[in-house]
């Protein structure tokens, strides 16, 4: 899908009370950002940031960190933030290769919403659920791992499965069509193609 440029993309992330500049500065002491000591829940691809900031006003008592790549996708989702005023719930541009360069033993869920399928078969170690990166979240969890996963990809889903049985995970919740539950937080992404009849496939994954 193609980004839209935001021109003014900097100024908008230099102005926001919810972006980290420099977050690499931080690593392992992440919760000097919130008012709180609680538990930390992180978005990988947040995109334009309507799962976060819900999750984030229904659950005050929990601390959020969303993660984007794109600085135009968190542009347009920071100016979204603006109309909200939320102690608990910051962003940081960064590409997820870095994640450990930025967590040290301090997160206590992952959210991957609608990861990047990468379909080409050169390219799986570039997917979320892969094993390059599964090692990288073993050094961000503060004891055992917990992630939550959506997606609308068939592949990536039976992918996704086989990735995280191999690596010692346990599933729960497992669903080809997440939109039978009721109350969910939805992204933007999703809603737009649940719309379209897309079943949604989902899973927590837990690992000890």
């Amino acid at each position: 899908m193609r980004i839209r440029n935001v021109k003014n993309k900097q100024e908008i992330m230099e102005k926001s009370f919810y972006f980290l500049e420099n977050p690499k500065d931080y690593k392992g002491r992440l919760q000097e950002l919130f008012p709180k000591r609680q538990p930390l829940y992180v978005e990988i691809g947040m995109g334009k940031g309507k799962f976060l900031l819900e999750n984030a006003k229904r659950h005050p008592e929990i601390n959020y960190i969303g993660i984007e790549k794109q600085d135009s996708v968190l542009a347009l989702a920071l100016k979204k933030l603006e109309e909200e005023k939320l102690d608990n719930l910051r962003v940081i541009c960064l590409n997820a290769l870095e994640i450990d360069e930025v967590f040290s033993h301090e997160v206590d869920r992952i959210y991957l919403n609608f990861s990047d399928p990468w379909p080409k078969s050169r390219h799986h170690s570039r997917r979320l659920s892969s094993r390059i990166f599964l090692s990288k979240y073993d050094s961000i969890f503060k004891t055992s791992a917990t992630i939550y996963f959506r997606t609308d990809n068939e592949k990536l889903f039976s992918y996704s499965i086989e990735s995280f049985s191999n690596y010692g995970y346990r599933f729960s919740k497992v669903t080809l069509d997440l939109h039978q539950v009721d109350g969910l937080i939805t992204t933007e992404y999703e809603d737009r193609f649940s719309s379209q009849g897309v079943k949604i496939k989902a899973f927590i994954a837990e690992k000890k």
